[in-house]
């Protein structure tokens, strides 16, 4: 029971600040600067009074299995691709990254070579993103580097 107990503190942990980290422009709102969430230059955040912000309802988290592990070319391909994601509109966050080099620990996967999280206002907004012409070109330049692709999507309640 322990063992459930501490997973679901890592994760909910894990999970806020993942969110936080996306969302610099709320630090930066607090201290005077006017800054854009994320590099994409599209200020999509909504400020609340006294400088927070609103983070987006939906969490799409994704990761990937390179065919070539190894290769650092390979994995510089894909995250190039997942990059060019932040253009759709409708994309709120986007954080890609690779595994931490933090503790080895039971509950932690650190597998997969990239991974992807972006955040969407709500399904709407996602399922836009699935249809956009900026992830289908995604797709059909990048998924002959993967061999596994695990998608997580949650709402917020």
């Amino acid at each position: 029971m322990k063992d459930l107990s501490n997973r679901r503190q890592f994760i909910t942990g894990a999970a806020a600040l993942g969110a936080a980290a996306m969302l610099p422009s709320a630090q930066a709102h607090n201290h005077g600067e006017e800054k854009h969430q994320g590099d994409h230059g599209h200020g999509h955040h909504k400020h609340h009074k006294h400088g927070t912000v609103a983070i987006p309802k939906l969490t799409h988290t994704v990761f990937f299995w390179l065919k070539n592990p190894e290769s650092t070319e390979d994995r510089d391909a894909l995250i190039a691709g997942l990059k060019t994601l932040k253009d759709i509109e409708t994309v709120r966050g986007i954080h890609i990254g690779v595994p931490a080099s933090t503790e080895k620990r039971d509950v932690v996967d650190n597998s997969y070579q990239v991974s992807e999280l972006l955040m969407f206002d709500d399904v709407e907004g996602q399922n836009a993103y699935q249809v956009h012409p900026i992830h289908q070109k995604f797709v059909e330049e990048c998924s002959h580097l993967w061999r596994k692709v695990t998608v997580f999507d949650s709402i917020e309640v």
